[in-house]
C-alpha cells in the first residue's frame, strides 16, 4: 500500500516539474526540471507497478541533480543545498521503505545500494559546501601584512565618542585597544538600561566626559552616567502623537544628536549643548548638563525648519539625522517623502549658529549664487535633491560634505529641476562658513532607480606611494560602488570610468548614456542570471527562474518601464545609511551591504489604484510599483547571502576579505573599527552583536541581543575606571519598515560591555 501511495506522490511531484519545466525551456531556461520530471514520472510508474528499477531511477535522479547543481553553482552552500535536498529526501523515504524489503526481494539489492550511494554523495557534497561557506574569506591576514605599507598616518587619538561617527570625519574608528583580538572572548555585560521609550532605536549614542547621550524613538534624549549607566536626565521633544503613529518606522527615527561646546569666551546659558533635528521639522538645543532647553537658541530653544519652505504636507518633510557642526554652525538637511508627487518640499541645506540659532547660510540649488534666506515672500526651490543621511566635517579646512538624495519622484525624471541633473545622487563639498559650493561628484546620472547616496562620507588621510598623506573622501553607494576622491578637489584618487549602460524605459523620460564605475572592488559582482535564482523549495525556485526570464533585465541600471523589470541591487542597497567604518591606522574600510533585488514596474496613470502597493508619483504619467523580489512563499528570489560584510584595503585599492554574517541575512546598520584590531557590528537580522578580526574577517565573539539592532555600536574610555566600554542600542522589539512587533513596554535597550578585571 505504501508503495502505491508514494508512487502517486512521486507522480504529482513529477508533473509539477514537467509542465513548468517545458515552459522554462521555452523561456530559454535550464532543461533540468523537464529531465528530472520525466525521470521522476518514470520512477513513479515503475514503483506503482512494484518494479525494482523505480529505485534505480530515483538514484539516477539524485546523481543527475548533484551533477547539475554542482555545474550551475559549484559548492556554494545555500545555492547548492536548495537544489539537492528535496530530491534527496524523496530518495531517503524510498530507501527506508525498500531497505526492509531486501530480504524478501533480492532484486532490490543493487537498486538500494545505488540509492544509498547517491544519498551518501548528497550528504558529503552538502557537508563540504557547508564547511566552505563557514570559512567565507577571500584574502588572508598574511597577505595583508606582507603588502607594501607606508608609515605616514594621521589616526586620531580621542578616547571620547563625541560625534555620530566618533569625530566629524565619520570614520567610526576608535584608537582604544584594551579590548582586542587576544581577550575579546572575555567581554561581558557591564550594565543594561531600559529607556522607557518604544518605537525605533536607530541611534548611535555620543559620549563626552562623564555623560552618554542617546536619542530614542520620538526624539526623546537620555543622558546617562558613562561609567554606571544611571540616568541623569531626559528631554522629550513632545512629537505629536499623530506623527508618531502615522508611519512608525520613519517618523520615530532619531539616528543621532550632536554635541557642541561654546568657545571659552562665551558666558551665556548652555555652554555645552546637545543639538537635535526632529521628526516634526524642528532644530532643538538642550543643555548637555541639565537637559533643559537652551531658551536663547532660536525661539525658546528651537527653530522651525518649515520656515520659507512653502506648503509642507504632514509627513512630507522632517529630520532624522544629526546636524553637522562646522565652524560654529549646525548644518542639516531633511527627509522628504519618496515617490508621492512632484515639487515636494525643497532639499535645501541650511546652517544655523550653534549658539544663537540665527540663520547662517543656505545652499539652495535653485539659487546657486544666493546663500541667504528667501525674501519678499519667496521660498526655497521646491523639489530639489535633499540630504536625509549624515554629513561629515573637515573642521580644519572648514568644509562640510553632503551625501545627496534624489529629486522625487525617484523612478521618473523627465520633470526634474535643471540643478537635479547636476547634484542629485552626488557627494557635495560646501564651505561650512558661507555655504558656497566647493565641488561635487555625481555617483548616478539622471537617477531613475532611487539610488540616492545614502551613507555618510568618510574623511581619511591616505598615504601615497611617496608616503605623503592625501586628504580623501570615501563615498559608498547603493550600487555597491566605493568612490575614493580627493577631499579638496573631488577628483578621483581611484580611477572612475564612464561606461555605457542599458537604454530604454518609457518614451516620456530618458536614460543617461553612461554611468560612473569605480576601480575600487564592488563585491556585488556580475549581473544576475537564471542560476542566481533561489527558493526554499524546488517549486518556488522554479517559479523564480521562470519569472526572472520573463522580466526585463540587462544588468545594473536597467531602466524602469511599464513591463516588470528587475533592479539589482535594489533601492535598499548595496550600502545604505549604516555606511562604512575605516581603521585609520591600517587604512582598512569595513562595510556591510544588502544583497537583494527589486522588481519594479511603472504603472500608467489609467491603471493606478490607490492603496494597491503602488506609490502615486503624482504629477507624472506613472505610479511606481517597487518591491523586494520575492517568491510566492515571500522568500527572496535571489540566492543568499542577502547581506555581506566586506573589508577593502584603501591604500592598495583592493579587496581584503568578504564574508556573510550569521545566516547571511541582510545587515541593517553599520560597523565600527578599533585599534584593537576589531570590527563591531550589531545590525544583523539574527540579533547578535559580533566582534570580527579586522585583518582576517574571522568571527571572534558574539552576544545575543534582545532584538535586532538598528544602529552601529560605539566605544569609549569610561571616565572613572578608565576601562574601554562598548555600547549597543537595541529597540524594544524587532522592527522593519512594514511595522513592529509587540514589545514589553519597557522601551529600548542600551547595553554596555567591558572586560572583567582579570582579562584586562
Amino acid at each position: 500500500m505504501f508503495s502505491k501511495i508514494y508512487s502517486v506522490f512521486l507522480g504529482f511531484v513529477a508533473l509539477t516539474f514537467l509542465a513548468p519545466g517545458v515552459y522554462l525551456i521555452a523561456l530559454g531556461g535550464t532543461f533540468y526540471y523537464l529531465i528530472a520530471g520525466g525521470l521522476l514520472l518514470g520512477s513513479s510508474v515503475l514503483l506503482f507497478r512494484g518494479q525494482s528499477t523505480a529505485t534505480t531511477l530515483l538514484a539516477i535522479v539524485i546523481f543527475y541533480t548533484l551533477l547539475w547543481a554542482t555545474w550551475e553553482v559549484g559548492i556554494d552552500f545555500w545555492s547548492l543545498s536548495i537544489r539537492i535536498y528535496f530530491v534527496s529526501l524523496l530518495g531517503l523515504v524510498l530507501l527506508l521503505k525498500q531497505a526492509f524489503s531486501i530480504s524478501n526481494r533480492p532484486d532490490l539489492k543493487l537498486p538500494v545500494a545505488l540509492l544509498s550511494v547517491s544519498l551518501l554523495a548528497s550528504i558529503v557534497l552538502t557537508w563540504f559546501s557547508y564547511n566552505s561557506f563557514v570559512e567565507g574569506l577571500v584574502v588572508s591576514a598574511e597577505t595583508f601584512t606582507s603588502r607594501d605599507r607606508h608609515s605616514a598616518n594621521s589616526a586620531h587619538t580621542a578616547t571620547d565618542w563625541a560625534a555620530y561617527g566618533n569625530t566629524g570625519k565619520g570614520t567610526k574608528y576608535s584608537p582604544l585597544d584594551e579590548i582586542n583580538t587576544t581577550n575579546i572572548d572575555s567581554l561581558e555585560v557591564a550594565w543594561h538600561v531600559r529607556t522607557g521609550v518604544g518605537y525605533t532605536f536607530k541611534n548611535t549614542p555620543l559620549q563626552v566626559d562623564d555623560k552618554l547621550y542617546a536619542c530614542g524613538g520620538g526624539n526623546v534624549i537620555l543622558a546617562l552616567d558613562a561609567e554606571t549607566g544611571d540616568e541623569l536626565w531626559r528631554f522629550d521633544a513632545e512629537i505629536k502623537n499623530e506623527i508618531i503613529s502615522a508611519l512608525t518606522y520613519f517618523t520615530t527615527t532619531c539616528r543621532g544628536v550632536s554635541y557642541y561646546e561654546a568657545p571659552p569666551e562665551y558666558s551665556g546659558e548652555c555652554p555645552r549643548r546637545i543639538l537635535m533635528g526632529t521628526t516634526d521639522a524642528r532644530l532643538m538645543a538642550v543643555d548637555a548638563d541639565t537637559g533643559r532647553r537652551c531658551t536663547s537658541f532660536g525661539k525658546s530653544g528651537e527653530i522651525d525648519l518649515k520656515k520659507d519652505m512653502g506648503e509642507v504636507k504632514e509627513l512630507f518633510y522632517f529630520v532624522t539625522s544629526a546636524p553637522a557642526i562646522v565652524r560654529g554652525n549646525a548644518v542639516l538637511g531633511g527627509w522628504v517623502a519618496d515617490n508621492r508627487e512632484i515639487k515636494e518640499p525643497s532639499g535645501v541645506i541650511r546652517a544655523f549658529d550653534a549658539i544663537t540659532g540665527g540663520f547662517a547660510w543656505a545652499w539652495d540649488m535653485g539659487r546657486p549664487d544666493d546663500q541667504g534666506e528667501p525674501t519678499d515672500g519667496a521660498i526655497y526651490t521646491r523639489g530639489t535633491p535633499n540630504v536625509w543621511s549624515l554629513f561629515s566635517v573637515d573642521e580644519e579646512r572648514g568644509m562640510v560634505f553632503a551625501p545627496m538624495g534624489n529629486e522625487t519622484p525617484d523612478y521618473y525624471g523627465a520633470l526634474r529641476h535643471e540643478a537635479s541633473e547636476k547634484f542629485a545622487s552626488s557627494v557635495v563639498a560646501l564651505n561650512g562658513e558661507t555655504g558656497e559650493l566647493i565641488w561635487s561628484f555625481q555617483a548616478v546620472h539622471h537617477d531613475i532607480w532611487d539610488y540616492d547616496v545614502p551613507a555618510q562620507p568618510v574623511l581619511i588621510d591616505l598615504p601615497n606611494k611617496a608616503g605623503a598623506l592625501i586628504p580623501a573622501v570615501v563615498q559608498v553607494t547603493k550600487q555597491g560602488e566605493v568612490f575614493l576622491l580627493n577631499r579638496l578637489t573631488g577628483k578621483p584618487i581611484a580611477p572612475v570610468e564612464e561606461r555605457p549602460v542599458p537604454q530604454g524605459g518609457v518614451a516620456e523620460d530618458w536614460t543617461a548614456a553612461t554611468q560612473p564605475f569605480s576601480a575600487m572592488p564592488n563585491v556585488l559582482g556580475e549581473p544576475l542570471d537564471e542560476t542566481d535564482m533561489w527558493g526554499i523549495t524546488p517549486f518556488d525556485h522554479l517559479w523564480c527562474r521562470m519569472d526572472f526570464l520573463k522580466l526585463r533585465y540587462e544588468g545594473l541600471y536597467t531602466p524602469p518601464s511599464t513591463v516588470p523589470t528587475l533592479q539589482y541591487p535594489g533601492n535598499a542597497g548595496g550600502y545604505n545609511w549604516g555606511g562604512v567604518s575605516v581603521d585609520e591606522e591600517r587604512h582598512i574600510m569595513v562595510g556591510n551591504l544588502m544583497v537583494l533585488a527589486n522588481k519594479t514596474r511603472l504603472v500608467p496613470r489609467n491603471e493606478f489604484v490607490e492603496g494597491a502597493g503602488i506609490a502615486p508619483q503624482s504629477g507624472t504619467p506613472y505610479g511606481i510599483q517597487a518591491e523586494t523580489y520575492m517568491s510566492p512563499l515571500f522568500i527572496p528570489c535571489t540566492s543568499p547571502p542577502f547581506g555581506m560584510l566586506v573589508a577593502l584595503d584603501l591604500q592598495n585599492q583592493d579587496l581584503l576579505w568578504q564574508r556573510p554574517i550569521g545566516t547571511g541575512a541582510p545587515l541593517l546598520a553599520g560597523t565600527i573599527t578599533t585599534a584593537g584590531g576589531l570590527v563591531f557590528l550589531g545590525g544583523s537580522m539574527d540579533g547578535f552583536l559580533r566582534a570580527i578580526d579586522t585583518l582576517t574577517g574571522a568571527e571572534l565573539w558574539q552576544f545575543q541581543l534582545p532584538a535586532t539592532g538598528q544602529a552601529a555600536p560605539m566605544t569609549y574610555l569610561s571616565p572613572i575606571s578608565k576601562r574601554q566600554t562598548v555600547i549597543m542600542t537595541v529597540p524594544e522589539a524587532d522592527q522593519t519598515p512594514g511595522g513592529a512587533s509587540e514589545g514589553d513596554g519597557q522601551g529600548g535597550h542600551i547595553i554596555a560591555f567591558r572586560l572583567p578585571a582579570e582579562a584586562r
